[in-house]
Formats: C-alpha cells, structure tokens, sequence
C-alpha cells in the first residue's frame, strides 16, 4: 500500500469528485481512478460504490478515510521535523518575503544579519501572502515577511514590523490623477494591477474585492517591475504602501492616498514563525528589518 494512493483516496473523498481530486492531485482522472482501484484490490474491499458520475463510499471506506487522513497527518509532521532538525544542523535560515514588496529594506537587513552571522546559510523565497502562510505551515520557510490578513495566532511568533499606509499609483494622464485623495468606490471602474502568481490570482482578487471594496477588473503582473510597465502604457493602478514596495511616482506617475471615509487605509507587516521553531537569530532577523523600516 502506498502513501499516495492513501493521498489519491482521501482527495476524491474530500473532494466528492474524481475530478477535483485529480486535478488537486496533479494527476489525470484514469490514473487516480486506477490507483484506487488498486488500493482497493490490495485491501480486498470496496471503498467506494460507482454509480456512472458519482459515487457513494462506503462503511469501511470510511473508517479508511478518517485513519488515512490521521495517517497522512502524521507522516506530514514527521517529516517537517525531520526538515526543522535538518536545517538546524545546516545551520540555515529560510526567509519569505511578498512578491509585491521591494527589497531594499530587507536587502540591507539581510547583508547587516549575514555580517553578524556569517556561518549561516540565508535562503530567499518570495510568494503571495497565501503562499507564504502555506510555506511556513509546512516547514518551507522559517520566518515570513507579509501583510497581515488573519488574526494574529497564539502558536506563531508575530513581529509587527511597522503600519503601512496605502497609496495608489496611476499614469498622471489618468483622469484620477488630479484629485488629493481616492476612494475604492472611485477606483471601481478602473483596472487594478496586482502583483500575484497565476495560481494565486482568485485569491488575491477576492481579497482586494472583499477588504478594499474594488471593482471587478484586474490586471495580472508577475513582479514590481511589470507592474510599473502598467502604469507608464497607463492600463491601470497599483495599490502600494509607504513601505516595503518601491513604487514611488515620477514624471510619468502619481502617488495618491487611497481613504476610506476620508481616513488613509492602514495596513499591518509583521515577520511571522511558529513559536515551535523559534530561535534567538529569527528574532534578530526581525528587528534587524524592523529597525530599517523605522529609518
């Protein structure tokens, strides 16, 4: 019996599809089919009842489920801290940052962190905030630097590095341009550039539509840099903070506080890590970055 037909099983359960379990899987619809079957031939019994499209599963299929799930549990932990154990002896730390965000403050943090520590082998990543919290849930990362979107959680560590206020940058041939100050019911109509992966790009929509109250139009960029394209050829806005990204206006740009009842939007960034992993150099780290925000 494999791990990954227990992975394959509890997809399609979890899912109530052979689809969306596939799909979540990374694998097409016929190999997940047969590799349950072959889970099932293995065990000797029927897990799950075909009928055309859907499927019922059954009595032992379920206990099956709830054990795998509490199985594949376990397997996950033991091997996050065979990860954790592992980077401690590599003497290592691994950093994320949001792919929106500049680099200069933490540049700078990092070159300061990596003269005082100079055994310590840093590694960078960079994601969205969800992918962020997700590469820090599994041990992916050590330590992230991102906006805060959730209530703070009693198992991490959660540095508040500094309150960020919110500006939009646009093309200053943009009608938008002249006003002192921009509503999110002002920027409905207009398309908002984000800076996100593809496989991210829903969540982070949904996150600009729900929190900031924006239009449904939205402009995909992979980075700063594309971002900043956009707004020169003038296809849209970009949301910034007076932190942490490195969009500033120019000749061909303006920056305009974007207010919500007349009061300029806030923004929290913290450097978050479970409490679990903590060490005295993610703290360092912390204030290191802290200390060039509040320059």
């Amino acid at each position: 019996m494999l791990l990954k037909q227990m992975q394959y099983f509890t997809s399609v359960v979890k899912n109530n599809s052979f689809t969306e379990g596939a799909e979540e899987c990374f694998i097409s619809q016929s190999a997940i089919s047969q590799q349950i079957m072959a889970l099932e031939n293995e065990l000797g019994v029927k897990l799950l009842v075909r009928e055309k499209r859907k499927f019922t599963i059954t009595p032992a299929g379920e206990y099956f489920y709830r054990q795998a799930l509490a199985l594949l549990d376990d397997v996950d932990r033991v091997k996050r801290q065979t990860m954790r154990i592992a980077s401690e002896n590599k003497n290592e730390i691994r950093i994320g940052y949001l792919r929106s965000c500049g680099v200069s403050e933490l540049t700078t943090a990092l070159a300061m962190f990596s003269e005082q520590h100079p055994d310590t082998l840093i590694h960078v990543e960079k994601g969205t905030h969800e992918e962020l919290y997700q590469m820090l849930l599994s041990d992916q990362i050590d330590i992230a630097i991102n906006d805060q979107r959730r209530a703070f959680s009693d198992e991490y560590r959660n540095y508040e590095l500094i309150t960020a206020y919110s500006f939009v940058i646009l093309n200053r041939k943009n009608r938008l341009s002249n006003l002192e100050c921009l509503s999110p019911e002002e920027l409905k109509k207009v398309p908002c550039i984000i800076v996100t992966s593809k496989q991210q790009q829903e969540t982070e929509k949904e996150y600009y539509k729900t929190i900031y109250g924006l239009g449904d139009e939205y402009i995909l960029a992979e980075n700063l840099e594309e971002a900043r394209l956009l707004i020169a050829g003038n296809r849209g806005y970009f949301i910034t903070e007076n932190c942490l990204q490195e969009l500033e206006e120019n000749e061909y740009t303006k920056r305009i506080p974007l207010c919500r009842h007349e009061k300029q939007i806030e923004k929290k960034y913290c450097a978050f890590w479970k409490k679990s992993n903590h060490s005295e150099k993610l703290e360092k780290f912390a204030h290191l970055l802290y200390e060039q925000l509040h320059l």
